[in-house]
């Protein structure tokens, strides 16, 4: 499966910006790729709280792992670079939500996300999204073909 790069962000995303610090480069003067999955599960994270629900209230009796993920990076970015993240549901089942998460700067696409969360009880075990947090994450699907 290959992750496309023509990706058009929907109206509907959650959006974010960020600044390249110097602590996100590398000796070559460019972000350093672990980097970018930390800006990217700060995207989630920022996204939960938007729709009102603080990843430390879910993690409070359970926890919401990522259990896939899959990146593209397109081209580099470089300290002093904004960029954009837009993050939006590419479909919501029972216990998962699978996300998209890109970076864009300049109209230049920089990265490209694909993850899937499980919601879990204390145990480990998935567990169906909440009524309230279901109808929170429902404005931001634009399902698409997998």
């Amino acid at each position: 499966m290959t992750l496309r790069t023509d990706i058009t962000i929907p109206g509907h995303a959650f959006l974010r910006d960020e600044k390249i610090l110097f602590r996100h480069c590398d000796p070559a003067g460019i972000v350093f790729y672990p980097r970018y999955f930390e800006m990217m599960n700060d995207t989630v994270e920022a996204f939960f709280d938007h729709i009102g629900h603080p990843f430390e209230k879910l993690h409070h009796d359970g926890a919401v792992p990522t259990a896939q993920l899959e990146a593209r990076f397109t081209h580099p970015s470089r300290h002093g670079d904004r960029l954009r993240f837009a993050l939006w549901l590419a479909r919501l089942g029972k216990t998962s939500a699978h996300m998209r998460v890109t970076a864009h700067a300049g109209g230049e696409p920089r990265m490209i996300f694909r993850s899937a969360l499980v919601l879990v009880d204390a145990e480990g075990h998935p567990c169906p999204w909440p009524k309230d947090i279901r109808r929170d994450l429902m404005p931001y699907l634009q399902n698409e073909e997998e």
